[in-house]
């Protein structure tokens, strides 16, 4: 079957927005240390991988802005593009100040040919990593824990076996990926039942994904020594907000960060496979045929990436987080802190700062999780947000129309 839809396109223009703060998110040249489902050795049976950070988009080179004049237009034929890649349907939002507009092309629903609607929810994967930091770092500033402290504090005996000690790695260190952690994402016996997605509503116990990562592999780093992208690291930090806390990290996202922004179209789900109300459907190529992969196991990815929104709530929260009206002065300098990743690429807690090379700096980050792949990219002071999402993955990081799709979203920042 082909994936290949010639559905309609278009550039839409919205109305202002009632919340004025900032967002960010991350360039092309990212993904590749966003993978995070198979590693290479598996990728002959499977494929590759990317629910953490994926990848960024491509560098600007100023061959789209060349192509078309304004940011909107830039996105619209990188959205274009991605449904000549074989994507089934693109969306994308430029805002700057108040000013939104959406791009679209292609289709939400295969079977029923309904255009994609950039109003319309989707899964976010990895996104949901800055939800997890911000209610971390607001635990920080009501005193209730500190970043330097260990996971043992919290979880003892979670994290103590192949040579890891829970003791030595502290919860700054699970959210800028610096523990040394394995990904369990990368184990077979847990994304091959996911990518088959043969049982959606088979039950993952967070402990259960930490064991299997803790059996990977001896450790090969110590903690804060290096970078290493683990969604490991954010199912213990969901973890230890329940130690903290008493209530599961979707409860606590729920009453810290949706209810306040007012997000009406953002959810954690915990269980439930399905999505609801006006929905993307997400696909899932295998072998020669598109499967539709909507309903999909959440337990899998939890804190490091079961979230679903849509480009505006995820637009609203990274301008609230990036301008501080979640997070008091010293926590928002700790989101900021990063780590290197490359030359031009740091890692904060939960988001990403990159250089383009047009020049400019952006915060961001990128989600892919089984049918999805979304990305946002914000300025410093948030006045400046691209976003885009797409609805097909199969767990392969790098291809024609992640480029593509990324490389437009670098060039419509850049010519904002």
């Amino acid at each position: 079957m082909s994936m290949r839809d010639d559905s309609g396109a278009g550039v839409e223009t919205g109305g202002a927005n009632q919340d004025t703060g900032g967002a960010a998110r991350r360039s092309s040249r990212v993904r590749r240390h966003r993978r995070w489902l198979l590693p290479v050795a598996t990728a002959a049976c499977l494929l590759m991988t990317g629910v953490g950070p994926a990848t960024a988009a491509a560098p600007a080179t100023g061959s789209s802005a060349a192509a078309a004049q304004t940011p909107a237009d830039i996105l619209q034929a990188g959205a274009q593009q991605g449904i000549a890649d074989g994507y089934p349907g693109v969306i994308g939002m430029v805002r700057k100040g108040d000013s939104t507009q959406y791009v679209h092309a292609g289709v939400g629903d295969r079977a029923a040919k309904v255009l994609a609607d950039p109003k319309a929810k989707f899964r976010i994967g990895s996104n949901t990593k800055a939800f997890i930091s911000t209610v971390l770092l607001q635990l920080e500033g009501e005193k209730r824990l500190s970043l330097d402290d260990t996971v043992a504090k919290w979880l003892p005996g979670a994290v103590a076996a192949n040579g890891y000690d829970g003791s030595k790695i502290t919860i700054r260190q699970l959210l800028n990926h610096t523990s040394g952690l394995p990904d369990y994402l990368s184990a077979l016996q847990i994304n091959g039942p996911y990518f088959l997605n043969t049982n959606p509503r088979e039950v993952f116990p967070p402990q259960k994904l930490v064991s299997v990562a803790l059996g990977m592999r001896a450790p090969t780093t110590g903690p804060g020594e290096k970078f290493g992208y683990s969604n490991t690291n954010y199912v213990l930090a969901g973890m230890v907000i329940k130690a903290v806390t008493g209530s599961e990290p979707a409860a606590e996202v729920q009453r810290r960060i949706i209810e306040p922004l007012g997000l009406r179209d953002t959810s954690f789900p915990t269980a439930d496979p399905a999505l609801y109300g006006n929905y993307l459907h997400g696909y899932v190529i295998r072998a020669i045929l598109i499967d539709d992969g909507t309903v999909s196991n959440v337990q899998v990815t939890g804190s490091a990436g079961a979230m679903v929104s849509t480009m505006d709530d995820l637009a609203t929260f990274s301008r609230a987080l990036l301008t501080g009206k979640l997070l008091e002065p010293a926590q928002l300098a700790e989101l900021k802190t990063t780590v290197p990743v490359t030359a031009d690429i740091g890692y904060g807690l939960g988001i990403e700062h990159m250089k383009l090379s047009c020049g400019k700096w952006a915060w961001g980050h990128n989600g892919a999780v089984l049918g999805y792949f979304s990305e946002w990219m914000a300025s410093e002071d948030g006045t400046e947000q691209v976003l885009h999402a797409n609805n097909e993955y199969h767990l392969l990081a790098g291809t024609p129309g992640q480029a593509h799709t990324g490389k437009a979203m670098t060039d419509a920042f850049c010519a904002l």
